[in-house]
């Protein structure tokens, strides 16, 4: 179940970047600002829960040895629609909504492959006991 969790996460980020990348090729329609509303609402809440999320593993886990904490911040703060806006005000870079939530999903995949090759655990967290 906990698997599925995961790939279900992954499966609407993307979904959330294909959305966002065919939106802003075409005219405004109502298909397509709805598809931008549910795009930007993914990044914020994955910014928001990811950023919290790997702030409190490294206060609970430390931040050595490499924990997911580091990549789950990053790819909160990559995904959350307010850096776009940093960087296109003050250093003049314009940056996609569908590249941020893509780099947010690579960042968070890279995160995962470092904990299973620096800390020998699965790739998909294992559930003992009752997870759930």
């Amino acid at each position: 179940m906990k698997h599925l969790v995961l790939f279900s996460m992954y499966a609407v980020l993307l979904l959330a970047a294909a959305t966002a990348a065919m939106a802003a090729n075409k005219p405004p329609t109502l298909l397509s600002r709805v598809g931008l509303v549910f795009a930007q609402t993914v990044a914020w809440i994955w910014g928001l829960v990811l950023s919290v999320g790997g702030l409190a593993l490294l206060i609970h886990e430390g931040p050595w040895p490499i924990t997911n904490g580091w990549f789950a911040i990053f790819s909160g703060l990559v995904a959350c629609p307010f850096s776009a806006w940093l960087l296109k005000r003050y250093a003049g870079i314009k940056v996609p909504l569908s590249i941020q939530l893509v780099v947010a999903l690579l960042i968070s995949i890279a995160g995962r492959t470092a904990v299973v090759f620096l800390l020998h655990r699965p790739f998909l967290p294992e559930c003992s006991g009752d997870c759930w």
